[in-house]
Parts: structure tokens; sequence; C-alpha cells
């Protein structure tokens, strides 16, 4: 299983160019992906640098057939014309979905330039089984505000794994089960680097077994240092550093065969990275 992330910032790269096409396209190169997962999707957003009045969300499904799209909004806004602005998060993937959820993760008010967060929660049905792929961004602005996401992410994790274990008696119609799963992966832009007390929060133990989460680039590399996603070729927004992840609970992490980070390409303000599962 080949998983990308990466956040797009709306598909603009640092020429300035809005182009949803090339992001599939290098997204493409990088591997035969099975799931991408994609921050700072835009939609009827032509305030946004660059940017018209597109549908990304559509567009990528569009470009990505046989993909199950599913669409996680954080904002969702009047146009002022009778329609609707939306930004959030896009998750992809080549296998079924059976179920998927959006949380809309804490939102406390903050002194700083803040909106709405959001976590997909999809239940992909994977030759490993069903596996839950979860992909967010989090607050910039605000130490606070991520880490009540955090928060907020950890209970969702605890949850599913808890309804995994004690399934719901069956139902007709809107109460029919779908598969449970504990294994688990998150990925997504935190917006903390790696020695960040509130990313040491979210791969804290969890209480009555429940499988933690686990930094799939220190599992797989050890001591190496983590690879500046983000701010490497536009310090506008800070000096070079990573503040992207992919975590995975411990039956997934140790199916990580190769962790990676691309750190050539200027098509977004971020880097994807790319991780292949072993599925033997």
């Amino acid at each position: 299983m080949k998983l990308i992330t990466w956040n797009i910032q709306w598909a603009r790269g640092m020429d300035g160019r809005v182009d949803p096409d090339r992001i599939v396209a290098h997204a493409r190169e990088m591997a035969d992906f099975d799931v991408l997962c994609l921050q700072e999707v835009a939609a009827n957003f032509p305030d946004l640098d660059g940017n018209d009045e597109t549908d990304q969300f559509a567009r990528f499904a569009e470009l990505l057939p046989g993909f199950t799209a599913i669409e996680g909004i954080g904002v969702d806004v009047d146009d002022g014309r009778g329609g609707r602005k939306r930004f959030g998060n896009l998750l992809l993937s080549r296998f079924p979905v059976a179920q998927a959820h959006r949380h809309l993760l804490p939102w406390e008010a903050a002194y700083s330039r803040n909106m709405p967060r959001v976590m997909i929660e999809a239940m992909a049905l994977t030759p490993l089984g069903p596996v839950r792929l979860m992909t967010t961004h989090l607050e910039y602005s605000s130490a606070t505000l991520r880490a009540a996401q955090v928060e907020g992410i950890r209970e969702a994790h605890r949850m599913a794994v808890a309804r995994s274990r004690l399934p719901r008696e069956p139902g007709p119609h809107t109460y029919t089960l779908t598969p449970g799963s504990e294994s688990a992966v998150l990925t997504g832009d935190f917006n903390m680097r790696p020695d960040d007390a509130v990313l040491a929060r979210l791969l804290a133990p969890f209480d009555d077994g429940v499988p933690p989460l686990i930094d799939l680039w220190a599992a797989a590399r050890g001591n190496e240092p983590h690879p500046p996603t983000a701010c490497l070729f536009d310090q506008t927004y800070g000096q070079p550093g990573c503040l992207d992840y992919v975590l995975a609970t411990p039956d997934l992490a140790a199916r990580a065969r190769s962790v990676l980070c691309d750190v050539e390409t200027q098509v977004s303000d971020h880097q994807p990275i790319l991780v292949d599962f072993d599925l033997g």
C-alpha cells in the first residue's frame, strides 16, 4: 500500500501558478499510489492567492477515476452570490471505503487568526483488512488550539478502537454494521516540529491497551533527522522545518518498508511524503 500525504496550498506552486493537474501528475511521478491525502484544498475560493472559482475537490476526483474521494470541509461560508466557498482536506483511496466520518476538531477561543479544523476518517478495505485512514491539518497560529485538537484526535482514535472491540447490535438501513479496526494511519500538516511537546502528546500511550500512534519517519529512519517539509523555498511563515507527518498504529508501523520525503518539488509550499507499506 503506497500512501502520499501533501499540503498542496490550494495547488499553488512556488511559481504562483495554481494547477491541481500538476499536483496529481507529480504524485504519480513519485509512486503508483493507493491513497492520496491532501490538505488545503479549495472550492470557489477566488480570494486565495492565484486561485479562481474551481471546485478542486471535484477536479481531483475527476483526475483519479477509480478512487473514492472523501471530503473534509473545515471552512464552508457564503460567497455572497448564492454559492458556497469551501476549504479543507481531501482523502482519495483506491481501496473501497466502507464508511467515512468527519470529525470537527476542538475550536477553542483564542486570540489568533484561526479557522475550523476537520479530520477525515475513512474505513478502507485494504488487502491487510480494514484500516482507518485519517488526515487533518492542525492550527498554525496557536499552540493552545493545536493542543486541544490533538486531544480531539486522541479521543476519536480511542472511541474507534472501543467500537471495534464492542460491535453494535445489527439493525436496518442507517444502522447497518460496517467493519471496525484498531489499525489506523494518521497523516497531515500538524504545524508542529519534531521536538514539540504537543506532538509528543499525540504520540503518547493510551490506557486500556489502545494502540498508540507511531511516527513512521522515526520508526523507519531511526535517529535520522526529519526532513524539512515546509518553508523550504519560501520563508514567509518561518524557517525550513518538518511540519508534516505520517503516523500509524504499531501493527502498520511494522509494515512500513520505506518513508520518503520529496524535498525537491516546488509545486506547493510543502513537500510530499510517501510511505510504502508491505502487504505481504
